[in-house]
């Protein structure tokens, strides 16, 4: 009995918080798109409005973050270790970062969310509904922008700036000994994973290849309108997990 009431409690919680919490986005798209360009103008003008805005990127938990880093260096990761440490790490900032700050009303935006993840590890071979496994519970994007180009145009963009490191390379998979040359073959898998992934799940797609400033336009107007997805119906088991762990929103 006890429990049942308690998981009624916390849905009531997850209910009544939903209509003052705050707005996740999530921007998604291949190396070298321009997604961190247009994340970062968001934030300057959502703040430039008043709102309380936190950004989080891919695989920067403090918890994680060091491992996965000397993993990558000496190149001892097997591709379902590569896949679960940034699940962990994934878990550690939605739990730490996103989700608190999401509680508090502030709007999150992602730098890469558990989609990278889907496109980059389906593209080394694995299942998806084992990668959607690793990852819930799910806490769903209230809006995900995809930053749709070819894998001709990542490459060359990439190419112009630097050489990709060994993992983002795909050098794991493709055995390839020049970086560039194995970064052309799985950008094309990775864009062909992405580029489902947003019929699957209703990505909101933005041309890479336009105008910086007519992108932010875009993206401005996409955030303006775009309604919350309901936790009760699209994330409640990762919220209710999240508040069976922590003290602190049962005192607001």
């Amino acid at each position: 009995m006890a429990r049942t009431s308690t998981a009624r409690n916390l849905r009531r919680l997850i209910a009544e918080r939903d209509k003052s919490r705050g707005l996740l986005i999530a921007f998604e798209g291949p190396d070298g798109s321009g997604k961190t360009t247009q994340r970062k103008l968001l934030k300057t003008w959502l703040e430039s409005r008043g709102d309380a805005v936190v950004s989080t990127c891919w695989a920067s938990s403090p918890l994680v973050k060091p491992l996965l880093k000397v993993r990558k260096r000496i190149r001892t990761l097997s591709t379902e270790e590569y896949s679960l440490l940034h699940a962990v790490d994934f878990r550690h900032r939605v739990e730490t970062s996103i989700l608190p700050a999401l509680w508090e009303g502030k709007t999150v935006l992602a730098d890469r969310y558990l989609f990278t993840a889907l496109a980059r590890d389906a593209a080394r071979g694995l299942d998806l509904d084992w990668l959607l496994n690793a990852y819930a519970p799910l806490l769903w994007p209230d809006l995900v922008i995809y930053f749709s180009m070819t894998p001709e145009d990542s490459s060359r963009r990439i190419a112009s700036t630097r050489a990709p490191h060994f993992y983002e390379a795909g050098q794991d998979v493709t055995g390839l000994d020049d970086p560039l040359a194995s970064y052309g073959r799985f950008i094309d898998r990775v864009v062909t994973e992405y580029d489902n992934l947003a019929l699957i799940f209703k990505f909101v797609t933005v041309d890479a290849g336009d105008a910086v400033y007519r992108q932010h336009t875009q993206v401005r107007e996409l955030v303006e309108n775009t309604p919350k997805r309901p936790w009760p119906t699209f994330s409640r088991d990762a919220v209710e997990e999240w508040l069976k762990n922590t003290s602190r929103p049962a005192a607001s």
